[in-house]
């Protein structure tokens, strides 16, 4: 066996081979994990002042109302805001405290701001499927509250499955960018269209 593992070293060193050559579960989890689509936050954008009932309705905003941070009463829609009817939405007190460090420097007096929420964590990957110097894998992640407002937003423990595709360049295994070919589904098209784990 140790005759069998020097033979293989020799090999590798010999053809220049890299650990980005063996597409492996731990590469796999690497080149996902690491990517800039798979560590851009989760963003809530948040309206303060006159919002349609559409938007004032919408099962982040009852959210934020649960949690007593935002209320809301009838007022005219402007030009600007449809459909009607419309409402005053502003931060209670409590709002004001919970949202006062999330709201960047640049966007405090703006009725219109984005806070980030939560972020995603690779829980594990669960199949890969090579076909020559293409391959699929499959992995299932989640998002993790960043802060008590990420906390409410987000279902607790909720996991998603994705598959991506990646490619044998002779540099090793990349994440396919989507503009590579349109029959593979790059990172980002796999974490748009998650399906929710039963």
């Amino acid at each position: 066996m140790r005759k069998l593992c020097l033979i293989a070293a020799v090999l590798c060193l010999w053809t220049a081979c890299s650990p980005r050559d063996f597409l492996t579960r731990r590469l796999a989890s690497a080149l996902i994990a690491g990517s800039d689509n798979f560590t851009a936050r989760q963003q809530f954008w948040l309206r303060i002042g006159p919002v349609s009932l559409k938007d004032f309705s919408s099962p982040q905003y009852v959210v934020l109302q649960h949690r007593g941070w935002i209320v809301g009463s009838p007022t005219p829609c402007p030009a600007e805001v449809t459909p009607p009817p419309c409402y005053e939405v502003a931060l209670t007190p409590v709002g004001v405290d919970t949202f006062h460090d999330l709201i960047h420097g640049t966007e405090s007096g703006k009725e219109y701001f984005s806070i980030p929420t939560a972020r995603r964590e690779l829980v594990s990957i669960t199949g890969i499927s090579k076909d020559g110097n293409l391959a699929d894998v499959e992995f299932t992640w989640k998002w993790v509250p960043l802060n008590e407002v990420g906390s409410a937003l987000n279902v607790g423990g909720l996991l998603y499955k994705s598959t991506v595709s990646l490619k044998h360049y002779d540099d090793g295994w990349r994440l396919l960018d989507g503009s590579t070919t349109k029959t593979n589904q790059s990172l980002e098209d796999a974490l748009k269209n998650a399906d929710p784990v039963p």
